[in-house]
């Protein structure tokens, strides 16, 4: 055989290696280059549930987390390389890397995307400099603490060209989609009022100073704040804490009831409205100080109420021919029959997804915008927080949803941002 033939014959036997079907390789193969590479940035108690639903969807692989939290960083990372090796059989399994400090985890190139699980209070400055980082974001709800940290969250995924998944998994929940579309294609006929069922407002600081834990950096915790807090363990719990932590009711980390469940529940309610790129012009709170009874009024006239009750966080639908009323696992109707109504081929549909880590998962790869693109989850923040700042000011707000601003209201408008360490400002 000629050399020059020989080499030939060579190459392509060498290419009949690498081009094989994925089949061959194996049940439960995924080629690298198809492999999305997660970090997680905070390993509290949010972030057990979102690593499994992560770790189980096949082409994901956890590969990196940060904490200031030492022994919550070190679980995770134990959780994490425990699942790979049974996965895998290979009982040393080490490969998940540990970060004290999230910018260093965006460093790493191998990272795909990161999911963010801090307190509210940090969320903006991580998504701002994710997005930056070239990582896509999955970042959980509520999505900012400022509806001026929540824009430039926005700004910062559109001028990178990243995929934004909020985490109010709720829309990828089929009870919640029914309602939406039974209320948008007028089955309970023409919607009056909607009336959503969450906590009130946070409360002013009232914690005693605990003994800061080893190997916890307390104030890298305390992040963009400018007024310093000390370290109490309902803010940042220790592993052996049944609850959830703290530090949502309390104005300087999180918005209270308004902004934990009511990123849930007001999210549908701006859902079945179809204001996800827009919000209220109006907002008008009680006089009487009593964290309830807030009203939204929309452009078009429909009035969304604040209105805790006993019983389930929920959202209540109100139209001129029957009721829709939906909370997680429930849907009831008015007629009942509504419920298991069918909606047709040629009516309204809402996006359809039915996995909300998956439907992240597959936006990376089509870099389409998921079911609640970082607007939606912005939009819906932004709603919970107007109703936290007219409960502060105890009296009527005029919103214009398109500038993001209140009309001829100084005071109010101060309230859409607040100090933030130059460290941190990503305003």
């Amino acid at each position: 055989m000629k050399r020059r033939d020989f080499i030939q014959q060579a190459a392509v036997a060498a290419a009949s290696f690498l081009i094989v079907p994925r089949h061959v390789l194996g049940r439960g193969y995924t080629a690298p280059s198809d492999k999305i590479n997660v970090g997680f940035i905070g390993c509290g108690k949010q972030s057990g549930g979102l690593q499994r639903n992560f770790m189980k969807i096949e082409g994901v692989q956890v590969t990196a987390a940060a904490d200031v939290y030492q022994a919550k960083l070190e679980t995770f990372v134990a959780n994490a390389n425990k699942y790979y090796a049974e996965k895998t059989g290979q009982s040393d399994y080490k490969a998940v890397q540990s970060y004290r400090d999230f910018r260093e985890l965006l460093a790493n190139k191998d990272i795909n995307a990161v999911v963010i699980a801090a307190p509210d209070h940090w969320h903006a400055v991580m998504a701002v400099k994710a997005c930056e980082a070239g990582k896509d974001v999955y970042c959980e709800k509520p999505l900012s603490l400022t509806i001026a940290e929540g824009r430039a969250m926005v700004n910062a995924t559109r001028k990178h060209k990243r995929v934004f998944q909020t985490g109010s998994m709720q829309r990828s929940w089929k009870e919640f989609r029914q309602a939406v579309e039974l209320v948008r294609n007028g089955y309970i006929g023409d919607l009056k009022q909607v009336k959503v069922n969450v906590g009130g407002p946070p409360k002013t600081w009232d914690l005693a100073t605990e003994t800061t834990p080893e190997g916890l950096n307390w104030d890298f915790w305390m992040g963009p704040n400018t007024v310093a807090r000390p370290y109490n363990n309902g803010l940042a719990p220790d592993l052996k804490a049944t609850f959830w932590p703290k530090w949502r009711d309390y104005s300087e980390f999180g918005g209270g009831g308004m902004t934990d469940w009511g990123a849930h529940m007001f999210d549908i309610a701006q859902w079945g409205l179809d204001m996800d790129n827009s919000g209220p012009v109006e907002i008008i709170p009680p006089t009487d100080g009593s964290g309830k009874g807030l009203i939204y009024r929309y452009k078009n006239g429909i009035e969304m109420i604040h209105n805790p009750v006993t019983g389930k966080q929920h959202c209540h639908f109100i139209g001129t021919k029957g009721e829709v009323w939906v909370a997680r696992g429930e849907l009831k109707t008015t007629p009942e029959s509504l419920k298991d109504q069918l909606i047709r081929a040629n009516e309204k549909h809402v996006y359809l997804s039915e996995n909300h880590y998956q439907d992240f998962i597959n936006c990376i790869k089509s870099r389409q915008n998921p079911i609640c693109d970082v607007e939606v989850g912005h939009r819906t923040a932004s709603v919970c927080t107007l109703g936290n700042i007219a409960y502060q000011l105890q009296r009527p707000l005029e919103w214009n949803p398109d500038k993001e601003k209140f009309k001829k209201d100084t005071e109010a408008n101060a309230l859409l941002s607040r100090p933030m360490r130059t460290e941190w400002n990503v305003l």
